[in-house]
């Protein structure tokens, strides 16, 4: 994608879609007594946290609807799963109703070495981006890279892939597509892949999409042809993601 060209993102969608969920939903706060004839402020609830618990995002859910259904304020959902504004979310994709070190697994009462009291060692924080993701990976098109994966760049999070108009797009790996459609603004005919409850992959700019959502593509199958639907030129866009978190396309990709 274009660097011009692409400043919405998938992300962009998600926190629109939680922003209508506050539409008509005020679960979550109680209002205190007005002082002075002045209404008070909303005082929020805290969090009600469910060790061991989690939920899978359904299409169309933002991350406050999710919060608010399971009694757990939005930024501490947020927080416990690593995510940050503007919370992007995928279909498929297992969010955690707990904080960190509160899976449910160990006893409170376990202690080490027969030391009583002692205090469980706190859990290593999972990889942002595992060395092996355990997916024979392949290139989703042919043609020059157009466009490189930047950290932290919301207009980088993947990869751009040049080629002519009707150039195949293909599978990168076994998968069920989870989304086929042009509701993400900013990504045209868009096709996502769920390779695994942790790995998605995306497809952006096609001109034309081939699959349906819920479909089971193999690697190497063509999903879409590439078009320029929502960039300046011909072009796929690609994205690798590892639990909804963007990774750099050309570590997991073989070489050429």
């Amino acid at each position: 994608m274009s660097e011009t060209n692409r400043t919405p993102t998938l992300a962009m969608a998600a926190c629109l879609l939680a922003t209508l969920a506050l539409i008509g939903c005020s679960s979550s706060v109680v209002r205190e007594p007005s002082r002075g004839g002045r209404p008070a402020a909303p005082a929020q609830r805290p969090s009600v946290a469910k060790p061991g618990a989690t939920v899978v995002v359904q299409r169309g859910e933002g991350l406050y609807r999710i919060a608010a259904n399971n009694g757990i304020q939005m930024a501490d959902l947020a927080a416990w799963n690593g995510l940050s504004p503007p919370y992007n979310l995928y279909p498929g994709q297992r969010l955690k109703l707990y904080p960190p070190g509160r899976g449910g697994s160990s006893s409170a009462g376990s202690s080490s070495a027969g030391s009583g009291g002692s205090r469980p060692s706190a859990p290593a924080p999972a990889p942002a981006a595992p060395i092996d993701s355990g997916i024979r990976w392949r290139w989703p098109a042919d043609g020059p890279l157009l466009g490189r994966y930047v950290a932290n760049e919301p207009t980088k999070q993947g990869i751009d892939i040049g080629g002519a108009p009707g150039t195949p797009v293909r599978a990168a790996a076994d998968g069920v597509v989870v989304y086929s459609g042009t509701g993400l603004v900013g990504y045209g005919e868009l096709i996502i892949v769920k390779h695994n409850e942790q790995w998605l992959s995306a497809y952006g700019h096609n001109r034309k999409r081939l699959v349906n959502e819920g479909q089971l593509v193999k690697s190497g199958q063509q999903i879409a042809e590439m078009g320029r639907s929502g960039a300046a030129r011909d072009q796929l866009h690609f994205e690798v993601r590892y639990n909804a978190k963007p990774v750099d396309p050309l570590l997991y990709l073989p070489a050429k």
